[in-house]
């Protein structure tokens, strides 16, 4: 059997669904899974060992020349020569269905009272009903299984094996490291101001645990930040800029990670590393709380349906209620689970030109879509 999974962004939504990987192999272990995502995000899977091949889409570029959809497609029309027996949208977007329709004839995803955009429903042949603000790890695990007739538990999830892999990582990683304090890592930005917790709350933060913390950023105005929270105390320093592979290799080696509601933070869980999550204007059940993944919420309620980018009450969170956490965390002193893998190269996918006429149509019909409406947003 073989499925292809379509869950293009973003680095946190798609870390939430990864997990369903090892239970979808543990019930099927002859099926091959591809799985579709954006080129920027495909590192996050990279050397995942229940994953056939990777297929990334460059969307992103489109928004300096649409003109490109075309070869998009045309990338496409090759993969679906394989033949998948199911494609799987587990974003909900009408971008992504759009995109799972061109990989094969038979497509499964949310049903419009549970998909994000209600039009992407229309393409898809298998409707899997489950509340948009319902938890978005059981949602990711149930658009993915369901359709295959398996049935995965939230025991299931909570005893997962950490399934995010890296190869070959930086050889300075280590020297960043203390052997006589513990890792924290702190995760400073996030996509907006106000999901980002104040700076000099984690200086706080880092003076009253005493151990050794890293800094991690993505951009520039984040490397300004990082390099402001290493000034004021000698228990912080900033790290080099990672790619997700080092990233992954770096957060394998955190005692604990403290962040934003935000993908960094979130592959914590998926290495099952003890972190704590920050959360302001976003809901906190996008993730799961277990013995070592803990949650603090600002007291703002949070409308799913209608976030509000607006609401800054991440700042009024006390940070005595993370140091409290983290000195509960940091105590258990667990020994990691995690064990780096043996990563074998993936053969490369053969792929041919498809003869679809029902693709040719779909092809023929984009044509006149509104591209930055449903591939750019």
């Amino acid at each position: 059997m073989k499925i292809a999974i379509v869950k293009l962004s973003s680095l946190g939504d798609i870390v939430h669904a990864m997990v369903a990987l090892q239970f979808i192999k543990a019930r099927l272990p002859d099926v091959e899974i591809d799985w579709v995502v954006e080129k920027r995000f495909a590192e996050v899977l990279n050397h995942q060992p229940d994953i056939t091949n990777l297929v990334t889409v460059d969307l992103q570029a489109l928004k300096a020349d649409k003109t490109k959809v075309f070869g998009e497609i045309r990338r496409l029309r090759k993969y679906a020569s394989r033949h998948y027996d199911l494609v799987i949208d587990a974003q909900g977007l009408l971008k992504s269905s759009l995109t799972a329709r061109l990989l094969g004839k038979r497509v499964s995803g949310f049903d419009a009272d549970s998909a994000r955009e209600k039009a992407a429903s229309w393409f898809y042949h298998i409707k899997v009903a489950y509340p948009y603000h319902a938890n978005t790890i059981d949602r990711n695990a149930t658009v993915l299984t369901e359709p295959l007739g398996i049935r995965i538990s939230r025991e299931d999830i909570l005893a997962k094996k950490p399934f995010l892999f890296f190869h070959d990582a930086d050889p300075r990683i280590p020297f960043y490291c203390s052997k006589n304090r513990k890792n924290i890592i702190f995760v400073i930005g996030s996509t907006w101001e106000s999901r980002v917790y104040p700076h000099d709350k984690l200086v706080k933060i880092a003076q009253a645990l005493q151990q050794n913390c890293l800094v991690i950023w993505g951009n520039e105005k984040e490397r300004r930040q990082a390099e402001w929270l290493c000034e004021q105390s000698d228990l912080i320093q900033i790290v080099p800029k990672l790619d997700l592979n080092n990233l992954k290799a770096l957060m394998a080696r955190a005692d604990l990670v403290i962040g934003n509601d935000t993908g960094p933070t979130h592959m914590a869980w998926g290495l099952n590393r003890p972190s704590i999550t920050i959360f302001g204007p976003t809901p906190v059940n996008r993730v799961y709380e277990t013995d070592i993944n803990k949650t603090v919420k600002s007291a703002s309620e949070v409308n799913p349906y209608k976030l509000d980018k607006n609401d800054f009450s991440i700042r009024s969170l006390n940070e005595g209620l993370i140091i409290n956490l983290a000195e509960s965390l940091l105590s258990q002193a667990a020994d990691p689970d995690w064990v780096k893998p043996s990563v074998q190269s993936q053969p490369a996918s053969r792929t041919h030109s498809a003869n679809s006429h029902t693709l040719d149509e779909l092809e023929q019909s984009l044509v006149d879509v509104d591209w930055e409406e449903f591939f750019l947003r």
